[in-house]
């Protein structure tokens, strides 16, 4: 099945072993609704968590579900069939109120045996796996947690410093070592490339900030003030980051279908949309002349955002990433406006559960209220990348490369151009149409730089536009300092290329909008 992963193998060293308990034994949502997810230029699941009796995963791919449903990482999810991290689905679902998290998985899982007919089995495999230990002189720099306060790792916004590289800093607080592995493997993406499994021996739950370059384009750019993970973890914590072959429980795919059973009578009636999500209350105001740095910060359920045109802010509420899928005023790119706003400690947008697409839909209310915004959507023509097979280039011309391998595994070129928008968001800005041609599944192994690296700054994941990225996230041609864009790597490590077209489609044009929000 497809894997993206930096050089990851895995040898099986013991048979399988069967799951504990069949899915005729385990606990059931009341009812479900599962349906194949709509397009989306954020391709990426949310949600996962019950609230008010109510459970949503949306966009999620059978992978996501899987690790939701038996609580591992995406990593330990082997075996199955090529579409299991392409296609996508929303699972919306009813259960008690009071219902526990790890009763929730147990329903997941009945619902994945029923709905796809999912069958897996847990297997030992030898991974690769950091192992978070005690570091040099066996004492931790940790400050025990007196246990008050929601436990977690939360970011904390740094006032920009001209001319400085920014840090990313967060502040953990009633946090066990457990769950410190388990959110170091999400915010360590730019530097580690397996999970992190705890091996302190570490008891109780502990109170610590960290302060780290986000980035390897940033820490090279911050010169000697750069921060790596590792130092941070190392100097700062006194713990320790060693990649080792660890023996872990993986879970085996026997056998899925690629399409879920039909949904039970009657459930649009008994699973009616919820009404959209608002903040509970909110304050739009021009910022102040002159001020044009950006700052947005969200914590513990109030949204701070400073200096951001409108434009900018409608394309965040309406999930836009392209400057040609939106058509506004003119006087909406330069009209910067500060948010403050705050989200419901009770009822389903809770403050401390709420995602980031719920955000979007209460940012979207929000606007449509105080601007009086009104919208249509219309096809238009609108420049797009198509995947084309140069005739003198063999895709399965694949070679090794020596910077940070992306690599798909039994992957049709089909799937695999549906998956460049979310491998590269910074280079490609809607869905790329397949025209090579080329059927069969493949191998693929190539690599490139993000657009920050080419243009000098920015972020290290998937061609995330940074600082210096161009407006809209114009492509780069590679440059003399070894950076290499995503239409060079394609080209000349996987015989294939990009080629920019005008196709139809959907955009989004603002009919009225006022210049004032309301009060």
């Amino acid at each position: 099945m497809i894997r993206v992963f930096a050089a990851i193998s895995f040898v099986a060293c013991l048979s399988g072993v069967a799951l504990g308990q069949s899915a005729s034994s385990l606990p059931a949502f009341e009812i479900a609704d599962v349906h194949a997810s709509g397009r989306s230029t954020n391709p990426f699941p949310s949600g996962g968590v019950l609230r008010g009796g109510r459970y949503e995963l949306r966009k999620a791919t059978m992978v996501d579900l899987i690790r939701n449903a038996y609580g591992v990482d995406a990593d330990k999810v082997i075996g199955g069939p090529s579409w299991l991290e392409t296609d996508r689905f929303d699972v919306i679902a009813l259960a008690p109120p009071t219902t526990s998290p790890e009763t929730v998985k147990q329903m997941l899982q009945a619902l994945l045996a029923d709905r796809f007919k999912l069958t897996v089995h847990t297997e030992s495999k030898s991974l690769p796996t950091y192992a978070l230990t005690i570091g040099q002189g066996g004492k931790p720099k940790l400050k025990e947690s007196d246990g008050s306060g929601n436990p977690g790792c939360r970011p904390q916004m740094q006032p920009p410093q001209p001319g400085a590289v920014p840090y990313a800093v967060a502040s953990c607080r009633n946090v066990t070592m457990e769950a410190f592995a388990r959110t170091l493997s999400g915010i360590g993406g730019a530097y580690l490339t397996s999970p992190v499994t705890d091996s302190t021996g570490l008891k109780g739950s502990w109170d610590f900030d960290l302060k780290w370059s986000p980035s390897r384009p940033m820490l090279a750019q911050a010169g000697a003030d750069g921060i790596s993970l590792f130092d941070a973890v190392d100097k700062q914590l006194g713990l320790k980051l060693d990649l080792q072959n660890v023996s872990t429980s993986a879970i085996i795919v026997d056998s899925v279908n690629q399409k879920p059973t039909g949904n039970p009578p009657g459930i649009a009636t008994r699973l009616p949309p919820l009404p959209p999500p608002e903040f509970e209350v909110a304050d739009i105001k021009p910022t102040m002349p002159g001020v044009t740095q950006q700052l947005a910060r969200i914590q513990n359920g109030r949204v701070d955002v400073q200096a951001f045109p409108l434009k900018q802010l409608v394309t965040l509420a309406w999930d836009i990433n392209s400057d040609d899928l939106i058509a506004t005023p003119k006087w909406m790119d330069s009209a910067r406006f500060d948010i403050v706003a705050k989200v419901s400690t009770d009822g389903a947008a809770n403050a401390q559960q709420v995602d980031f697409d719920t955000l979007r839909l209460m940012l979207r209310a929000l606007l449509v209220d105080r601007f009086k915004i009104k919208t249509h959507a219309e096809d238009r023509p609108v420049s797009a990348f198509t995947l084309v097979a140069p005739a003198s280039k063999d895709p399965r011309d694949a070679r090794p490369v020596l910077s940070r391998l992306v690599t798909c595994q039994n992957i049709t070129v089909a799937q695999f151009a549906e998956r460049l928008q979310g491998l590269a968001p910074g280079y490609i800005h809607a869905p790329v149409e397949d025209a090579t041609g080329i059927d069969g599944a493949w191998d693929l192994t190539f690599n490139f730089s993000t657009i920050g690296q080419l243009q000098g700054g920015g972020q290290g994941r998937g061609g995330d536009p940074g600082a210096g990225a161009a407006a809209g996230g114009a492509l780069t041609a590679s440059d003399p300092s070894g950076a290499l864009s995503l239409l060079d790597a394609l080209e000349k490590q996987l015989g294939l290329k990009l080629e920019t077209k005008k196709r139809s489609m959907p955009v989004l044009v603002i009919d009225h909008v006022e210049e004032k929000p309301t009060d």
